[in-house]
């Protein structure tokens, strides 16, 4: 089981210390819009403090032990969303590449952004070739889905395959394609915001993963928060199909 130390997290528990069981968490970082609307505020304000604990929490993750991160930023649907909200999150994400540029190797990060690219701008297509690029030798990992679809991903792994040359579909040839394919499929996926469905995330990836969901919304999410999914997920038993 985990090992919960002396050390303390910011809100003055334990810290929680994983094992090699725990090697990916994946969250839905859901409710930022909910958040804002409950303080009278804009969506996009909800965005914005949103956007700042995605940075504690996929820090915290790294600092305990947790060697893949992955948080699902905006999907494929989110294009539906009000102009300005979409707007908004374009705005934070441009900032958050420069941002990301110059701590990436100071944080020992390797920064890989899932999902199609091409809608993006060159700049900041150029941008993220660049990160993931330069801060490919370094030791955690944070993947970000960003324009991305978990049966996009699939369908995208298919294509590649048979571009490829590949004429009979397999398993391992669908997880070797996909977006996620030099990182191990994740052991849990928290979702906030008590939303009970996994919304496009990570569909084949998750297969046996272990699904934690918390009303907490994700601007609210702490690190006590992130110890208590662990706690749960030390407490399941993974059968992968045995009994």
């Amino acid at each position: 089981m985990g090992i919960f130390g002396k050390s303390q997290n910011k809100t003055g528990g334990e810290t929680v210390v994983v094992d090699d069981r725990l090697k990916h968490i994946g969250f839905i970082m859901d409710g930022n819009g909910r958040w804002a609307k409950k303080r009278m505020m804009p969506r996009e304000y909800g965005h914005r403090e949103g956007a700042k604990v995605f940075e504690d929490i996929s820090e915290y993750c790294g600092s305990i032990g947790i060697k893949a991160v992955t948080v699902y930023a905006f999907s494929t649907e989110n294009w539906k969303r009000p102009d300005n909200e979409v707007g908004a999150i374009m705005k934070l994400f441009s900032a958050y590449l420069f941002k990301a540029l110059d701590s990436m190797m100071k944080k020992d990060i390797h920064i890989v952004f899932l999902g199609d690219k091409s809608v993006f701008s060159e700049s900041d297509r150029a941008l993220m070739d660049r990160i993931e690029r330069e801060s490919v030798n370094n030791s955690k990992r944070l993947n970000i889905a960003v324009n991305y679809g978990g049966r996009d991903d699939i369908v995208h792994a298919v294509n590649k395959a048979i571009e490829s040359g590949e004429t009979h579909i397999t398993e391992e040839i669908i997880s070797r394609n996909l977006y996620t394919h030099d990182c191990p499929d994740p052991d849990l996926i928290v979702r906030t915001g008590n939303e009970m469905r996994l919304s496009n995330f990570l569909l084949w990836q998750s297969a046996y993963s272990e699904l934690y969901f918390t009303e907490t919304l994700w601007p609210d999410m702490r690190h006590a928060d992130v110890d208590e999914a662990i706690r749960v997920f030390y407490s399941r038993k993974r059968r992968y199909g045995n009994v």
